[in-house]
């Protein structure tokens, strides 16, 4: 089973910048762990911190693989050219974030992309990952359909 993680601006600083907020290990560490200890799920990984790239890449993986987890980074509160690429594509999205966006900034506490996604995790450092590939591989996936749009 095919999953994209995809992540958005500012991601790629993962272990330097703001660590009380985001941990001191890159993501790219991170991303060792979790094909450890996913292997029935084929992982792949992509980091872009321009917009135009991020609705690319969904648009080159969204009618193939069975799954994109996905952190839009700042885009979150502000793309609705995101969100139509979301809302667009076949595979279903997980929403994650590193931080509680709801113990943040007012400004973070919208997101335009979750009306489009199957699930949000927020809050869970970067566990908030681990906790949606969960969903993958133990759904396989099904459409349970709370909050998904598609």
């Amino acid at each position: 089973m095919k999953i994209l993680i995809l992540n958005g601006p500012n991601l790629n600083l993962l272990g330097i910048r703001e660590k009380a907020v985001y941990g001191s290990r890159s993501f790219e560490d991170y991303f060792e762990e979790l094909k450890e200890a996913f292997p029935a799920l084929e992982l792949s990984y992509f980091q872009s911190n321009t917009e135009g790239t991020l609705i690319d890449k969904l648009h080159e993986v969204g009618f193939s693989y069975k799954g994109i987890v996905f952190n839009a980074g700042a885009y979150t509160h502000t793309s609705v050219a995101l969100s139509d690429a979301v809302k667009a594509i076949e595979a279903p999205v997980v929403e994650v974030h590193i931080s509680n966006i709801y113990a943040r900034e007012a400004f973070r506490h919208k997101s335009m992309i979750a009306p489009y996604c199957t699930g949000s995790i927020v809050g869970f450092g970067l566990e908030s990952y681990r906790l949606a590939l969960q969903y993958f591989e133990r759904l396989k996936p099904k459409q349970i359909g709370f909050g998904a749009n598609k």
